[in-house]
C-alpha cells in the first residue's frame, strides 16, 4: 500500500525584478510556502502557498502552523485518504491549505496536470509606471511583448487614478484592453464617482473597488458603473460567487486557486460562475511559478480570456529546473511537461525548512 513517506516544508523569499504596487501595498518580493510530499514509492508533489498580509485574514506564521499540524496528521495515509481529510479544515486557513493540497493532488496523478498536447494560455500584464507621461512608452513595450489585456491598479487617487486609465486607453489606441483593479482602495463615495467617470470604450472591467466585506459598497459602485465590475478578493467559495450572482451589475467573478485548496473545486466553481450568467477569471499574480502552472492547467478547461497567473514572471529566480515558457503574451506549456524543481535555487531562496517523517519511533519533524 502506498502512503505518504514525508512533506518538507520550505519558506522562501523570491525577491521581484520590479516592485509589484497595489493599493494596500508594494511587494518588493514574494514569501510563499513551498510543500513537498513524497510518498513510500518514491513519488513526489510540489505545492504552493502564498499568505500575502493585507490580502486575506491568513498570516505566514498561522500558515506555517496550519500545515504543520496537517503534515503531522497525514503520514502514514494514502494519498486519497490525506487529501480528503485536508479538505475538511481549508476554511481555518485557505491558501495553506492549498499549498498541501495541490503537492498531495500532483502525488496523485491529478489529471487536470496531465497535458496531451502543447498548450498556450494568454496573460495580462499588469503596468507599473505611475506618471501619465510615461505611460505611453511602457504599452508600447508591452504590446511589444504580445500582451492584449492590460491591468491598471487605482484606488489611491479617484482624479488621477482616472487620468492614468485615460492615457492608457489613449496609448493602446485599440490593440489592447484594458482592466482595472482597486484591490478594495475606493469607499463607496469614491468607487462610485471613479466607476460613473469611466469612459467604458476599451475597459473589459473594473476589479474589486471596495472592502472585501462590504458587499452593499461593492454593489454600489457597480450599479453605476460605466463598465461590468469583478469581485475578487470578496469571494472564497460557492455562495459568494451565487451572492454576487444576484447583484446588478456584477459582470466577472475572479477566483484564484489559493483561496479554493484544490484544482478540481477550483474548476467547479470556475464553471458555476458562468452558468449563472457571469464570466469567470482565473489567476493570481502574486504566486510563483508552481501554483501559476496548476492554474494554467485548470485555465486551459475552463478560460477563454486573458489569465491573471502571471506571478511566475515577476521573481529574478525561477524554482523550475525548466522553467515556465513565454512567448508572445503567453504562458507556453509543453505537452507531457511535469516540473521539476530546481533544487539549488530553492535551497538559496529558503528562508527556514522543516521535514515531517515517521521513523520507527513514531512521527518526527526536524529542521533541514
Amino acid at each position: 500500500m502506498t502512503t505518504i513517506s514525508e512533506i518538507t516544508l520550505h519558506l522562501v523569499k523570491l525577491p521581484l525584478v520590479t516592485p509589484y504596487r497595489v493599493s494596500y501595498r508594494v511587494y518588493e518580493d514574494f514569501d510563499p510556502i513551498i510543500v513537498e510530499a513524497r510518498d513510500t514509492d518514491g513519488g513526489i508533489g510540489w505545492g504552493e502557498g502564498h499568505i500575502s498580509p493585507g490580502y486575506s485574514f491568513e498570516t505566514i506564521e498561522g500558515g506555517w502552523a496550519f500545515c504543520r499540524a496537517q503534515a503531522e496528521n497525514v503520514i502514514g495515509r494514502e494519498v486519497a485518504e490525506a487529501i480528503a481529510g485536508v479538505s475538511r479544515h481549508i476554511d481555518r486557513s485557505p491558501v495553506a491549505a492549498s499549498g498541501l493540497l495541490n503537492a498531495l493532488e500532483m502525488l496523485a496523478g491529478s489529471p487536470i496536470l496531465t497535458l496531451a498536447e502543447d498548450t498556450r494560455v494568454p496573460l495580462l500584464t499588469p503596468m507599473h509606471v505611475m506618471d501619465p507621461d510615461g505611460i505611453a512608452a511602457e504599452v508600447e513595450a508591452r504590446l511589444a511583448d504580445g500582451f492584449t489585456t492590460l491591468k491598471v491598479k487605482v484606488g489611491k487617487d479617484v482624479d488621477g487614478d482616472l487620468a492614468r486609465v485615460a492615457a492608457t486607453r489613449q496609448a493602446a489606441r485599440g490593440r489592447a484592453s484594458i482592466r482595472i483593479d482597486a484591490n478594495r482602495g475606493f469607499s463607496e463615495s469614491q468607487g462610485c464617482r471613479f466607476a460613473a467617470a469611466l469612459d467604458a470604450q476599451g475597459i473589459e472591467l473594473f476589479e474589486q473597488p471596495c472592502g472585501a466585506d462590504d458587499w452593499a459598497a461593492n454593489a454600489a459602485v457597480a450599479k453605476v458603473s460605466a463598465v461590468p465590475v469583478m469581485l475578487d478578493e470578496s469571494v472564497y467559495g460557492v455562495a459568494d460567487i451565487e451572492r454576487a450572482a444576484g447583484i446588478e451589475g456584477i459582470g466577472f467573478i475572479k477566483l484564484k486557486l489559493k483561496k479554493f485548496g484544490r484544482m478540481d473545486l477550483l474548476e467547479a466553481a470556475l464553471k458555476r460562475i458562468r452558468d449563472l450568467g457571469m464570466e469567470p477569471v482565473l489567476g493570481d499574480g502574486t504566486s510563483a511559478e508552481i501554483c501559476c502552472w496548476m492554474e494554467a492547467c485548470v485555465a486551459r478547461l475552463v478560460i477563454d480570456n486573458a489569465g491573471e497567473m502571471n506571478g511566475y514572471l515577476k521573481p529574478k529566480a525561477r524554482l523550475f529546473a525548466d522553467p515556465l515558457g513565454f512567448e508572445k503574451g503567453a504562458m507556453v506549456l509543453k505537452a507531457g511537461f511535469v516540473p521539476e524543481i530546481d533544487r539549488e535555487t530553492l535551497m538559496r531562496h529558503t528562508v527556514k525548512a522543516e521535514r515531517i517523517s515517521r521513523p520507527a519511533a513514531g512521527i518526527r519533524a526536524a529542521a533541514v
